[in-house]
Protein backbone atom coordinates (compact mmCIF):
# COMPACT_ATOMS: atom_id res chain seq x y z
CA UNK A 1 0.00 0.00 0.00
CA UNK A 2 1.12 3.56 -0.67
CA UNK A 3 0.06 6.51 1.18
CA UNK A 4 -0.77 9.69 -1.42
CA UNK A 5 2.36 10.96 -2.60
CA UNK A 6 4.63 8.22 -2.09
CA UNK A 7 7.23 6.68 -4.26
CA UNK A 8 8.34 3.03 -4.56
CA UNK A 9 11.18 1.69 -6.16
CA UNK A 10 11.90 -1.86 -6.61
CA UNK A 11 14.65 -3.41 -8.67
CA UNK A 12 13.61 -5.95 -10.87
CA UNK A 13 17.06 -8.05 -12.51
CA UNK A 14 17.48 -8.12 -16.13
CA UNK A 15 15.63 -10.60 -18.03
CA UNK A 16 12.96 -11.09 -15.57
CA UNK A 17 9.30 -10.00 -16.21
CA UNK A 18 7.47 -8.13 -14.07
CA UNK A 19 3.96 -7.15 -13.88
CA UNK A 20 1.83 -4.74 -11.51
CA UNK A 21 -1.93 -5.63 -10.32
CA UNK A 22 -3.23 -2.75 -8.78
CA UNK A 23 -6.24 -3.96 -6.40
CA UNK A 24 -7.34 -0.11 -5.56
CA UNK A 25 -6.53 3.55 -6.10
CA UNK A 26 -4.45 4.46 -8.95
CA UNK A 27 -0.93 4.19 -9.48
CA UNK A 28 1.77 5.62 -11.98
CA UNK A 29 4.28 3.62 -13.05
CA UNK A 30 7.84 4.12 -14.75
CA UNK A 31 9.29 7.49 -16.21
CA UNK A 32 5.55 8.40 -17.77
CA UNK A 33 3.88 8.39 -15.04
CA UNK A 34 0.53 7.35 -16.38
CA UNK A 35 -1.97 6.65 -14.18
CA UNK A 36 -3.09 3.23 -13.94
CA UNK A 37 -6.62 2.02 -12.55
CA UNK A 38 -7.87 -1.55 -11.50
CA UNK A 39 -6.35 -4.79 -13.22
CA UNK A 40 -2.81 -6.23 -14.31
CA UNK A 41 -0.02 -4.08 -15.95
CA UNK A 42 3.06 -5.84 -17.89
CA UNK A 43 6.16 -4.06 -16.83
CA UNK A 44 8.26 -3.18 -20.13
CA UNK A 45 11.56 -5.14 -20.00
CA UNK A 46 15.09 -4.00 -20.02
CA UNK A 47 14.92 -1.52 -17.13
CA UNK A 48 16.95 -2.80 -14.62
CA UNK A 49 14.87 0.05 -11.85
CA UNK A 50 11.12 0.16 -11.57
CA UNK A 51 9.82 3.29 -10.06
CA UNK A 52 5.87 3.13 -8.94
CA UNK A 53 4.91 6.71 -7.49
CA UNK A 54 1.09 7.14 -6.38
CA UNK A 55 -0.54 10.90 -5.95
CA UNK A 56 -3.61 9.82 -3.88
CA UNK A 57 -2.76 7.04 -2.14
CA UNK A 58 -3.64 2.72 -3.76
CA UNK A 59 -2.29 -0.70 -3.11
CA UNK A 60 -0.52 -2.83 -6.15
CA UNK A 61 1.20 -6.41 -5.91
CA UNK A 62 4.47 -6.40 -7.89
CA UNK A 63 5.76 -9.61 -8.98
CA UNK A 64 8.81 -10.54 -11.15
CA UNK A 65 10.14 -13.47 -12.25
CA UNK A 66 12.38 -15.32 -14.81
CA UNK A 67 10.58 -16.37 -17.71
CA UNK A 68 9.61 -20.39 -17.86
CA UNK A 69 9.52 -20.55 -21.42
CA UNK A 70 7.27 -23.21 -21.12
CA UNK A 71 3.90 -23.83 -23.15
CA UNK A 72 1.25 -21.93 -22.16
CA UNK A 73 -2.74 -23.30 -22.33
CA UNK A 74 -5.62 -20.99 -20.63
CA UNK A 75 -9.16 -21.45 -20.01
CA UNK A 76 -11.25 -19.25 -17.47
CA UNK A 77 -9.35 -18.96 -14.39
CA UNK A 78 -7.45 -22.00 -15.05
CA UNK A 79 -3.57 -21.90 -16.90
CA UNK A 80 -1.62 -24.95 -18.08
CA UNK A 81 1.01 -26.34 -19.99
CA UNK A 82 -1.23 -27.92 -22.60
CA UNK A 83 -4.78 -27.88 -23.44
CA UNK A 84 -4.82 -31.92 -22.64
CA UNK A 85 -3.89 -31.02 -18.59
CA UNK A 86 -6.84 -28.00 -19.21
CA UNK A 87 -9.16 -30.41 -21.02
CA UNK A 88 -8.23 -33.10 -17.49
CA UNK A 89 -8.82 -30.34 -15.05
CA UNK A 90 -12.32 -29.59 -16.59
CA UNK A 91 -13.62 -33.31 -16.11
CA UNK A 92 -11.95 -33.28 -12.56
CA UNK A 93 -13.83 -30.38 -11.90
CA UNK A 94 -17.26 -32.24 -13.25
CA UNK A 95 -16.56 -35.35 -11.38
CA UNK A 96 -15.83 -33.64 -8.07
CA UNK A 97 -11.95 -34.64 -7.97
CA UNK A 98 -11.05 -31.15 -8.50
CA UNK A 99 -11.48 -30.16 -5.15
CA UNK A 100 -11.90 -31.59 -1.92
CA UNK A 101 -13.35 -30.17 1.06
CA UNK A 102 -11.20 -32.76 3.62
CA UNK A 103 -7.95 -34.33 2.43
CA UNK A 104 -8.59 -38.01 1.68
CA UNK A 105 -5.88 -40.93 1.54
CA UNK A 106 -6.29 -43.09 -1.44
Amino acid sequence: MLPPGATFREGVPRGHTAFAYVDNGEVRFGPEQRPRTAGARRLRRGRYRRSLDRAGGGRFLLAAARPLKEPIARYGPFVMNTRAEIEQTLEDLRSGRFARSEPRDE
